[in-house]
């Protein structure tokens, strides 16, 4: 093995495109979803600086379906930001999570990295990826998985694993099995030998081989449950994970810290207070501090942009965080709730568990609020862009489309 300084590795991390984040509506209707903030970063952003931590870490790229215009701001300020190149690659076609890879494999591979990471953009945890690393270094297998251990009952909407409690070697693993498996579920971040390559072209080269066969044997195409993926389209876990389980290949590390997938609105905003909290260790210079003196009063984790203006006599906390040119108004009060860049909250308006959305106007003495919970369709107020809220309003346990306006309190609804 070649002395650790000279070994490169890249990282790839897949951000989807606009016909995948749908449930993410209506936040995504202004924004790729990845760029939508959590903790005032960007989605992406997390996942980009946990790479940084990686040792010779020598480039980033971004996989998805949205237009590079989309992209191109970020890219280029993250990549100013955090010394380390960070490219987007536009996927012409779905070519599955494996394929994506494979399809992009010459410019991953241009640096000879030893080692590719890949990071789905959706998913919210620690990203302990220089411990992963070591251990995938010590297991000397192609792969090794992030997992965690999960409520048995909600195991079954990830992908299930089993795994040698000794070794840590992937013996089995199912995507979102009817029956109970394991309450070990596969986070989506992954660490593989460029090996990987090899493994995902003999997927292709099987497939198009079975479709040879298949026009001598039509018996053959009878049995087969796959006949209708094109071979260039490959899975991650269907087609690599499952297959090479239990063939010393693939092993798993196992995360003690949170993790969450980010499908709706409502989950934004439980990662948005998981990343603050992280911040509390990592980067507590970032949280604002306030006893309601000279600046608002401040309780748990909150995170303000500079360029916010708040008043001090406003009362901000647990898990808030406020973008860029919020205007917050005198006795407002915000617990748990996201405020997006332009928002302007006038004097003594409560916003409880909820995501205002740019350039929305709350009036004085209205409400915005809900439940807080997070899985629930409704559990979560969110207002679309440019939504105003009239004086004395309650909006409660509602989602409201772009450019409405409200005059009358509503609860329970969707108002499109």
């Amino acid at each position: 093995m070649m002395g650790s300084s000279e070994e490169k590795v890249v990282a790839v991390i897949m951000v989807g495109g606009p016909t995948k984040g749908t449930r993410f509506r209506p936040l995504s209707f202004n924004i790729p979803k990845p760029l939508f903030p959590l903790a005032g970063q960007p989605m992406v952003h997390h996942p980009i600086s946990a790479c940084k931590r990686i040792p010779n870490l020598a480039q980033i790229y971004l996989i998805g379906f949205y237009e590079e215009r989309e992209f191109a701001l970020f890219v280029s300020s993250i990549s100013n930001e955090l010394k380390v190149p960070v490219r987007y690659l536009k996927e012409e076609k779905p070519h599955g999570s494996a394929g994506g890879l494979y399809n992009f494999r010459d410019l991953i591979m241009e640096d000879s990295p030893s080692h590719i990471f890949l990071l789905n953009c959706d998913v919210c945890c620690s990203f302990p990826l220089p411990d992963m690393l070591e251990a995938h270094r010590r297991y000397g297998g192609m792969g090794t998985i992030l997992v965690i251990k999960v409520p048995p009952e909600s195991a079954n909407q990830f992908g299930e694993l089993v795994a040698d409690p000794v070794t840590n070697e992937l013996l089995h693993y199912t995507e979102k099995p009817e029956t109970f498996v394991s309450d070990h579920i596969n986070c989506g971040v992954y660490v593989f030998t460029p090996d990987v390559f090899a493994a995902i072209q003999g997927v292709s080269t099987q497939r198009k081989d079975r479709a040879n066969l298949r026009r001598v044997s039509s018996f053959e195409a009878l049995q087969l449950p796959n006949r209708s993926l094109p071979a260039d389209f490959v899975r991650l876990d269907q087609d690599i994970l499952s297959p090479l389980a239990g063939k010393k290949q693939l092993y798993t590390y196992e995360t003690m810290d949170f993790w969450e997938q980010i499908k709706t609105p409502g989950m934004s905003l439980r990662c948005s207070a998981l990343y603050l909290a992280q911040f509390r260790f990592t980067s507590p210079h970032i949280l604002a501090t306030g006893d309601g003196i000279k600046s608002a009063t401040i309780t748990g984790d909150v995170y303000i942009h500079p360029s916010a203006k708040v008043h001090p006599t406003a009362k901000i906390g647990p898990n808030v965080s406020i973008s860029a040119n919020a205007r917050i108004g005198a006795g407002v009060r915000l617990v748990n709730c996201i405020i997006l860049d332009d928002v302007e909250i006038k004097e003594n308006a409560v916003v409880i568990h909820a995501i205002v959305g740019w350039k929305s106007m709350i009036g004085r003495w209205s409400r915005v609020q809900a439940e807080g919970d997070y899985n629930a369709k409704l559990g979560v107020t969110i207002l679309g862009e440019s939504v105003s809220v009239e004086d004395e309003v309650v909006v409660i346990n509602s989602i409201v489309l772009p450019n409405k306006t409200l005059n009358l309190s509503v609860q329970e609804e969707i108002i499109l």
